[in-house]
C-alpha cells in the first residue's frame, strides 16, 4: 500500500478534529491497514477512550422518557417539571382506568335513572381522591425520592395537582358530554370539584395527606344527604348544584385556595419531618 495516513492526520483522528473529507479518507484506509491502525494506537489518549466509554454506558443506562413525558416536552414543559409530571402515581393506566369505568357506570345510571345527580354527586370526589393518591408517605410509592429531591414541596404538590386536575376534569369533561340533560346544569360539577381539593390540599398540612380528603370527602356526601333529605326526594335540583350552592362552591374555593397559600411553608416542614422522624433517609 504506496499511501498512510500522515502523523499530524493521525494526531487530529485519535482527538476526533480531522474534519471530511480527510476523516472519510482515514476510515477507509484504517480498516484496511494494520500498519497505519498500530500508529494511531500510540498516539491514542487512553484516557479519552475510557472518558468516551463512560459517557456511553451513563447514555446507556440513562431512563428513556416515555410517550407522556415526550408530549409535555414538545409542549414546552421544562424537561424536570416533565418528569415530576411523568413519575405522578395516579397517572398510570390502572388509575386512570378505573375513572374511566367509574364514569361510565355513572353516566349509563343516570342514563336508567334519567337523573343526573348520581354523576353530579360523584365527579367532584374524583379530583380530591386523585390528588390524595398522588402525595404523602402512605399512598405514594416515590415519595421517598422526593422527600430527598432539591424540590421545594408544595411546588412539587401544585405540580402533581396540576396533573391530577387536568386528568380527572377531562375525563369528567367527556363524560359530562354524555349525560342525558346535557346542559349548563350538567356542569354543576366543577365548582365543588374545586372547592372540594382546594380544602383538601389545605387542610393536608394539618390532618395529613390521608385524613384530610376524607375528611373533606365525607363531608360532601353528608351535605348531599342533608339537601335530599331536606328536599324529601323527587328529581329537583339538590341546592349544591343551584345557583346560590355554585356561588358558595366558587366561595369556599377561594378561600381554601388563599388558605392554601397562606399555609404553603408546611409542606417543607413536614418534608423535613419526615425525613427525620419518619425515616425516609
Amino acid at each position: 500500500m504506496s499511501w498512510h495516513v500522515g502523523e499530524d492526520e493521525l494526531r487530529a483522528y485519535a482527538r476526533g478534529e480531522l474534519v471530511p473529507p480527510l476523516v472519510w479518507s482515514a476510515d477507509a484506509h484504517l480498516t484496511g491497514c494494520a500498519e497505519c491502525r498500530a500508529r494511531l494506537a500510540e498516539v491514542w489518549d487512553a484516557g479519552a477512550l475510557d472518558a468516551a466509554w463512560e459517557r456511553l454506558d451513563a447514555e446507556l443506562d440513562a431512563p428513556r422518557p416515555g410517550p407522556f413525558e415526550r408530549l409535555l416536552v414538545r409542549l414546552g414543559v421544562a424537561d424536570h417539571t416533565a418528569r415530576l409530571l411523568a413519575a405522578t402515581p395516579v397517572l398510570r393506566r390502572s388509575w386512570l382506568t378505573a375513572v374511566t369505568l367509574l364514569l361510565v357506570m355513572s353516566v349509563l345510571t343516570a342514563h336508567g335513572a334519567h337523573s343526573d345527580m348520581v354523576f353530579l354527586a360523584l365527579a367532584p370526589l374524583l379530583p380530591l381522591a386523585g390528588v390524595a393518591l398522588s402525595y404523602g408517605p402512605a399512598l405514594d410509592p416515590t415519595y421517598e425520592m422526593a422527600v430527598v429531591a432539591p424540590v421545594h414541596g408544595f411546588r412539587l404538590l401544585m405540580i402533581r395537582t396540576v396533573a391530577v386536575l387536568a386528568a380527572a376534569l377531562g375525563l369528567s369533561g367527556l363524560a359530562t358530554l354524555a349525560l342525558p340533560g346535557y346542559g349548563l346544569g350538567a356542569l354543576g360539577w366543577l365548582l365543588p370539584a374545586l372547592a372540594l381539593t382546594a380544602t383538601g390540599l389545605a387542610l393536608t398540612p394539618r390532618f395529613g395527606p390521608v385524613l384530610a380528603p376524607s375528611v373533606v370527602g365525607g363531608a360532601w356526601v353528608v351535605l348531599l344527604l342533608l339537601a335530599r333529605a331536606q328536599q324529601g326526594g323527587g328529581d329537583r335540583v339538590l341546592v349544591p348544584f343551584t345557583a346560590a350552592g355554585q356561588g358558595v362552591a366558587a366561595g369556599v374555593a377561594a378561600l381554601a385556595a388563599g388558605l392554601l397559600f397562606a399555609v404553603r411553608d408546611r409542606f417543607d416542614r413536614s418534608h423535613r419531618s419526615h425525613r427525620f422522624h419518619g425515616g425516609a433517609v
